[in-house]
Formats: structure tokens, C-alpha cells, sequence
């Protein structure tokens, strides 16, 4: 299973590369620097041994800085996008070394031929073997610039596959797409996010699961519609409340529609001979612990209240910060969602309730009263930088420093408010929606709570 990347390296003419004369205080140039990396014997670490496997494709691997930068002053081509840097990178165990370094060195050919001068170096840092490919961006023969397009990437990602085949290896079926920057994180910090949910609802169905009814009950009671239709192409999991599905093979291999089934299969084996084991079980939900969120005044004395100060908070009741020692917590995906989004939530609630911000009338007034503060702040900020250009003693000098920070923290204040007034106009829409969904998740696990309950009843009547 090979992974491949191809991204552009652009020069930039504002640097000074003076690299043959003073090498310890060097300035790089984008080429120099991606070529540099490629070469650098600490990437190629393993254990104790060093190993170097670095393979110049029509050129040599010790010049090939200089030939490249030959052929871009021949055809007059030296910016814009000077090279080109590609990886590829093979699944931990797959492969040796060497045999990495090979199929490097073959895809370079594949790809760029006898055309492009390219540098491969195969690196093992990471503890994944991967090869690096550093192409001229400038043809060797006619100066022509390499394409780097969309049909250049997915050509590469292309022969790449087909040398896996050749040689045996595994291959991605299912290529993922790039994660948002948001979720990425988001993930990587442990904090809930569409997909991370999407995989704990799936973990707790499976283990009360022996069917593929099982399967979908235990799901639903989470909030996820399971479609696993044959005459789909792909198997499906999608909110209650939402009209987009997240194909299963995104949420990774080991929740695709296949390991789901071996898993499934698995417990039927292992509680076929267990007479107490109930053929379904209810899936308690896991929820994150959120954060609280402190208002003045008591909540258990707050009178109803509408508009915008109502719903937020209904909606802070709903996600368990309010009130104080509440052990609530929210059932649908959408609101455990939210708790990642508790820091901007509180500031809004917090502004609306110290503001008595009700309608959206009050909120526009609210903006554009903040702006002209904003304004204000400014123009005497001004006079404060006119005074500082002016004056020469340095007591003086520190004061005016001084007022004028002060004007700017209050600017920054301002501006948050700002933000936060506008966050209410953007997300009361989207807070109704998930408080209706949630309301619905609550009436079905009340109406699941009540059938067990009329169950037992009638259990211990006698017939």
C-alpha cells in the first residue's frame, strides 16, 4: 500500500544564495532546500546504522542542483515554480529498504521518462519507508515546464498503484480525502467530531450486536441511520437529522462494511453457547463531560424568558453546562457535537444575558453601537501615536505607551463582542434545528424506556 503526494516548490528572487562560499550561515534557495532535505543523512536513520539510498534519474545525485539550475538558464525558465516535490510512502512491514528505493527510482522513470531530471532518496525517519522526488520543474530536452496538474497527481498515484500490483503489494481502494484543518485537530485533541462520534456509536452497537438488525436498532438508538443496501456502491451511516451520509470506508478499514461483518460474526461465535446472553441490549450513550458555564444570578429562579436569551438557555440546559451540578447530558449527535463548540457558545450566552439582548433588533443596535466605540477609540488612539512621534523623553514616552495600550485592549474587547453578537444572528437558526432533534431523541428513548417498563409489568401478571 503505497500513499503518493505531488505539491509545487516556488523561489522566491528576494534571497541570496550563497552556499559554495559559506555554508555554515546559508541561505537557501527553495531548490537547494528541498534538494538538501532529500539528501540529509539524518532522515535516513535506523537504529544505530546509516544508510544512504539516493539515485539521481538524468542526473547525477552529488550535482544535481547545479545541472538542474544548468537547464534552467539554458531555456531562460529560472521562476516560478522551480521544482517539483513528491513522496511516496509504503504501509510499517511491507517493504525492505532496498526494495523501497527501487520502486522509487522505477516510478521516476515511469512517470518523467528521460524528460525531467529527477533526485529520489528514499528515507525512513518516520518509521514508514518513503521515498522523496525532486523534479526539475524544466523539461531537459525542449524547456518545456512539467504540468503539475490534477491529471499529473492522480497519473502518479496511477503507476504507483500498478508497480504495487507488479511486485505484490497492498493497495488503497478507497483513497481518502484531505481532512479539514478543523477536524484534524479537533481529532487529534480528542474533542468530539462528526466521524470520532460516527466510530464510538459504532463500537458500542457492535458489542450488543449478533445481526444486522441488532446493528441498526442499537445505532438508531444513538441517533444514525445504518444503509447497507446491496444495490448501493458503498455502505452508508447518516444522522437522524441530516441529509448527508459519510460513506463508511472514511471513518477507516476497521469500520468498513466487510470488518463489520467479521466483527458481527464474531460475536454471533462467541455467544452461541451462552444461554444468558439477551439477543439485544440497550447501548448507553457516551457522552462528553462539558464544560459549565457561569451567569449571574440563580438559574432555578430565572423567569421564562423568550427570544434570544430563551433559547440559549434552553440550549445550555440541553448540553448540561446549566445549571450548576447538572448531570444532564445531551443524546443526539448533533448537541454532543456542540461541546466542542463550548468556548464560543458560553461568550455568546454570556453577552446576551449580561446585554438582555432579545431580538435581532436589539443585537443590530447592539453591532453598530460597538462600532462607533470602536470608532472613538480609534481616532484618540491616533492622537496618541501623533504624541509619540513627537516626544523624545522616554518617562513621557512610557505613559503615552501605556494610554495607548489600554485603547487598544478596549478596541480588542469590542471586538469580541462584536463577534460574538454576530456568532447569536449566524447560529440561532442552527440551535432551533438541533434542539428539535434532540427532542426527538429524548422521545425515543423515553418511548424505549416505557416499553421496557410496560414489559415488566406484564410479565408479573399471571395469565
Amino acid at each position: 500500500m503505497a500513499v503518493t503526494k505531488i505539491w509545487p516548490v516556488k523561489d522566491s528572487l528576494a534571497r541570496v544564495v550563497d552556499y559554495a562560499q559559506n555554508p555554515d550561515k546559508t541561505i537557501y534557495s527553495d531548490l537547494q532546500q528541498v534538494l538538501h532535505y532529500a539528501v540529509n543523512e539524518e532522515k535516513t536513520v535506523e537504529g544505530e546504522e546509516r544508510t544512504m539510498f539516493v539515485t539521481g534519474v538524468n542526473c547525477n545525485r552529488d550535482t544535481a542542483f547545479q545541472e538542474m539550475q544548468v537547464v534552467k538558464e539554458r531555456f531562460g525558465k529560472t521562476g516560478g515554480n522551480v521544482a517539483y516535490h513528491a513522496y511516496q510512502s509504503f504501509k510499517p512491514g511491507e517493504v525492505t529498504p532496498e526494495l523501497c528505493h527501487q520502486l522509487g527510482v522505477e516510478l521516476a522513470k515511469r512517470m518523467w521518462g528521460d524528460e525531467y531530471q529527477v533526485l529520489v532518496a528514499t528515507h525512513f525517519n518516520t518509521g514508514t519507508y518513503h521515498n522523496h522526488f525532486v523534479v526539475n520543474s524544466v523539461g531537459l530536452w525542449d524547456g518545456r515546464k512539467f504540468n503539475c496538474g490534477k491529471r499529473a497527481y492522480y497519473q502518479f498515484r496511477q503507476l504507483s498503484d500498478d508497480l504495487c500490483r507488479e511486485y505484490q503489494l497492498s493497495t488503497i481502494k478507497n483513497p481518502k480525502r484531505k481532512t479539514p484543518r478543523s477536524i484534524y485537530f479537533a481529532e487529534k485533541n480528542g474533542e468530539p467530531t462528526k466521524y470520532n462520534l460516527m466510530r464510538e456509536a459504532l463500537d458500542a452497537a457492535l458489542k450488543v450486536s449478533v445481526d444486522g438488525n441488532d446493528l441498526r436498532k442499537a445505532l438508531r438508538e444513538q441517533g444514525y441511520e445504518l444503509d447497507a443496501n446491496p444495490a448501493r456502491k458503498y455502505a452508508t451511516l447518516r444522522r437522524i437529522g441530516s441529509k448527508k451520509a459519510v460513506r463508511l470506508y472514511r471513518l477507516g478499514e476497521e469500520y468498513d462494511l466487510p470488518a463489520l461483518r467479521e466483527r458481527i460474526e464474531e460475536n454471533r461465535q462467541r455467544y452461541a453457547y451462552d444461554l444468558g446472553y439477551q439477543r439485544y441490549k440497550p447501548v448507553p450513550v457516551q457522552c462528553p463531560q462539558p464544560k459549565r458555564l457561569r451567569l449571574k444570578g440563580f438559574f432555578s429562579t430565572v423567569k421564562k424568558v423568550g427570544g434570544f436569551r430563551g433559547l440559549y438557555l434552553h440550549y445550555c440546559y440541553c448540553l448540561g453546562i446549566l445549571p450548576k451540578g447538572s448531570k444532564r447530558r445531551p443524546l443526539s449527535p448533533e448537541l454532543r457535537e456542540e461541546c466542542r463548540r463550548l468556548d464560543s457558545i458560553s461568550r455568546q450566552a454570556q453577552l446576551i444575558c449580561r446585554e438582555k439582548l432579545d431580538t435581532a433588533e436589539d443585537i443590530t443596535d447592539f453591532i453598530s453601537g460597538k462600532q462607533a466605540e470602536i470608532k472613538e477609540l480609534g481616532d484618540a488612539r491616533r492622537k496618541f501615536y501623533n504624541r509619540l512621534r513627537r516626544c523624545d523623553d522616554g518617562v513621557e514616552v512610557a505613559q503615552i505607551k501605556a494610554q495607548r495600550d489600554r485603547l487598544t485592549a478596549a478596541m480588542a474587547v469590542c471586538r469580541k463582542d462584536i463577534k460574538a453578537a454576530e456568532g447569536v444572528l449566524s447560529r440561532s437558526d442552527r440551535l432551533k434545528e438541533n434542539l428539535k432533534l434532540e427532542k426527538k431523541m429524548q422521545a425515543l428513548r423515553m418511548g424505549r424506556t416505557q416499553d421496557k417498563y410496560q414489559r415488566r409489568s406484564v410479565a408479573r401478571w399471571p395469565r
